[in-house]
């Protein structure tokens, strides 16, 4: 009975709601006793069942009131105008909430609650809006209804890890008024996008704002990689005898007997030629010899009329020492040598200076480089590996990345320098040493490094959020990697409305 459903189809005034007022009811009226019926279904068992209920139903004595009758409610069974118990509600609300309307249907059809999509979806949105105390330290973060259009705001509570609300965009007027009504929140966890500081200060002037140190980490080493792109030249220094310019590799020796450049088909024809003049010798025909060959009549006359296999060497198959490539190859060649080893990059290179063949022959002509005995020339590191190489901590090196290394830094002034940058920024963030962070921004622009210097620029702007997230132990970690808005959107494509998602976003995550 607690998984039923209840109809109350003998109560008149269906959908009116009149609560009696106290001592409304004549002392002496009737009190009705019923039989009330109802449809429902047994959560586990799957099976169908009726519950019976005998409940008092009360007649008011005021005749001016439109609702004349009452029924008594059984606490924790029944609720008024309710089609289900509140243990059955409860249990679809909670498949709603997990698997949102259509999977859900199917669950609660396979448990032997019958409901429809539609029907899950109305009772999570119907659950009542939860009890969140104000936080003392919030994550703020952005998330996407459309990636690359639309985009709302979540906050988190950082000490509990549990979200506490959604905005529908991400404008820093609606983050200035979310924060304003909560003046008791202490610290905002946030990345460096500008509507965040800007709804941060105007919403929460007494708050600390943080940066988030993953963010920091994250853009230094994009700045070193660009770093390390423009002295790629001095990563030749792991080439050996890169003074000596290695020759190309000599091309392959054309067969005195095969014009053709496939010697697997020009072998074929070979064998076809022979077969049919040796069938003419032996006195048969031509028309017998297509039958014994499985050829056609003009693939015998071919045959037959050609004194020898080198006359059918023409057309498409025959060999032909030019090519398109030919002009632009010094220039592949060149890229090549400094490390360009991309095919699709090369052949996007050379089509403004007027090459018109097609992708797959730059690609053929490379991947000949590759498999050549003799490559052309060894191959410098790539920037993201030396980028590697300069972001990982020295001990966790192996002993030939750490040499190779130390010949790049001893042949490249640069590169020291910012390997220096690096090392002294990570040894702050893990340190929590962000006072050293004013000495770091004039040591950084004290060398030629123009990457590092867009990126101190930056950090300059919003200085004081960067020393809080080098010092204090909060950032947006959780906000990162707890909430599942994606999948809940997901699950209910379509259907997932801001005001739907909010619900599931604050109940289930």
């Amino acid at each position: 009975m607690d998984g039923g459903q209840c109809r109350w189809a003998d109560s008149p005034g269906r959908g009116r709601r009149c609560t009696p007022a106290a001592g409304t009811v004549v002392p002496g009226d009737r009190e009705h006793r019923g039989a009330v019926g109802g449809r429902g279904h047994r959560e586990g068992a799957g099976r169908s069942v009726v519950p019976q209920l005998r409940v008092r139903r009360f007649r008011r004595g005021n005749t001016k009131c439109p609702r004349q009758t009452f029924v008594e409610q059984i606490p924790g069974l029944t609720r008024r105008h309710g089609q289900r118990t509140g243990r059955l509600r409860s249990t679809l609300t909670a498949v709603g909430l997990a698997l949102a309307g259509r999977a859900g249907a199917r669950l609660a059809a396979g448990l032997g609650m019958s409901i429809s999509r539609s029907t899950v979806l109305r009772l999570v949105k119907a659950l009542p809006e939860p009890e969140v105390p104000t936080p003392r330290v919030v994550g703020v973060d952005e998330y996407a209804t459309r990636k690359g259009r639309r985009y709302g705001t979540v906050l988190v509570d950082v000490e509990t890890r549990r979200p506490i609300d959604l905005l529908p965009d991400r404008e820093a007027s609606s983050l200035a008024a979310w924060l304003a009504q909560r003046p008791r929140i202490e610290v905002v966890c946030r990345d460096r996008a500008p509507f965040f500081p800007e709804g941060a200060t105007a919403g929460a002037p007494q708050a600390t704002q943080v940066a988030d140190r993953w963010h920091l980490w994250h853009n230094l080493g994009e700045a070193a990689e660009r770093a390390v792109a423009r002295h790629r030249q001095c990563l030749r220094v792991l080439v050996p005898d890169r003074e000596r310019k290695t020759e190309p590799p000599a091309p392959p020796a054309e067969k005195a007997d095969s014009p053709w450049r496939s010697e697997r088909f020009a072998n074929r024809v070979r064998v076809r030629h022979a077969t049919v003049h040796a069938l003419l010798e032996a006195g048969h025909s031509r028309r017998s010899i297509g039958r014994q060959l499985n050829m056609t009549h003009r693939t015998v006359k071919s045959l037959a009329d050609a004194a020898k296999p080198e006359d059918l060497f023409r057309g498409q198959w025959q060999h032909n020492g030019t090519s398109v490539l030919d002009e632009y190859k010094p220039h592949q060649d060149e890229r090549w040598d400094e490390g360009c080893t991309n095919a699709l990059k090369l052949w996007e290179e050379i089509v403004p200076l007027g090459y018109r063949g097609s992708y797959g022959r730059v690609s053929a002509y490379l991947r000949q480089k590759r498999t050549s005995p003799r490559p052309a020339a060894a191959q410098p590191p790539a920037p993201r590996v030396v980028t590697r190489w300069i972001l990982s901590r020295p001990e966790t090196l192996t002993e030939i990345e750490q040499l190779r290394l130390k010949a790049v830094l001893a042949n490249c002034p640069e590169l020291d320098a910012l390997t220096g940058h690096v090392r002294s920024f990570a040894h702050m963030l893990t340190e929590r040493q962000g006072e050293r962070l004013p000495q770091w921004l004039d040591a950084v622009r004290q060398d030629d490094l123009p990457s590092l210097h867009t990126l101190a620029a930056g950090i300059d702007r919003d200085r004081d959020a960067v020393i809080a997230g080098l010092t204090l132990p909060w950032n947006s970690g959780v906000v990162e990697g707890h909430v599942r808005i994606k999948m809940l959107k997901r699950q209910m494509f379509g259907r997932a409305g801001f005001h739907l998602l909010r619900k599931r976003v604050l109940f289930y995550s």
